[in-house]
C-alpha cells in the first residue's frame, strides 16, 4: 500500500466517523445536540467530498460528463425509499395503521418500478 493510499484511507475513515457521529447527534433525542450534530455531520460530508475530489485529481482521470438518466433514477429511488419509510413511520409512531400500510405499499410498488427502469425489459 502506498503512503498516499494509506493517508486517503485514514482521511476517509475520519470523514465517515464525523458524518456518522453527527447524524447520531442529530437523530438521537437523548443526546440533545441537534445543532452541533448538523455542524459535525456537515464537516464529515465536506471532508469526504474533498477527499473524493482530491483522489480524482491525483489519479489524472478527466472529469465525467453528467448522466442525467442516472441522476433521475437515483432521485426516483430516493423518493421511493422515503415514501416507504414514511409509511413505516406512520404505523410505528403516529398510530395510523391503515394510512401507513397504504403509503408503505405505494412505496414498495414505486421501488418495484425501479427494477425495469434500471434493467429494462428483454424479449
Amino acid at each position: 500500500m502506498k503512503k498516499s493510499q494509506f493517508i486517503a484511507l485514514l482521511v476517509g475513515v475520519i470523514g465517515g466517523l464525523l458524518f456518522s457521529i453527527g447524524m447520531c447527534m442529530c437523530l438521537l433525542p437523548e443526546w440533545d445536540a441537534f445543532n452541533a450534530g448538523v455542524v459535525v455531520a456537515a464537516a464529515g460530508a465536506i471532508v469526504l467530498l474533498v477527499l473524493a475530489i482530491v483522489c480524482r485529481i491525483k489519479s489524472g482521470k478527466p472529469g465525467r460528463k453528467i448522466n442525467w438518466k442516472l441522476v433521475g433514477k437515483i432521485a426516483y429511488g430516493t423518493v421511493s425509499a422515503l415514501v416507504l419509510g414514511a409509511g413505516m413511520a406512520m404505523i410505528m409512531t403516529l398510530n395510523m395503521m391503515l394510512m401507513g400500510v397504504i403509503v408503505g405499499i405505494v412505496g414498495i410498488v414505486m421501488l418495484l418500478c425501479l427494477i425495469p427502469m434500471c434493467v429494462g425489459f428483454k424479449k
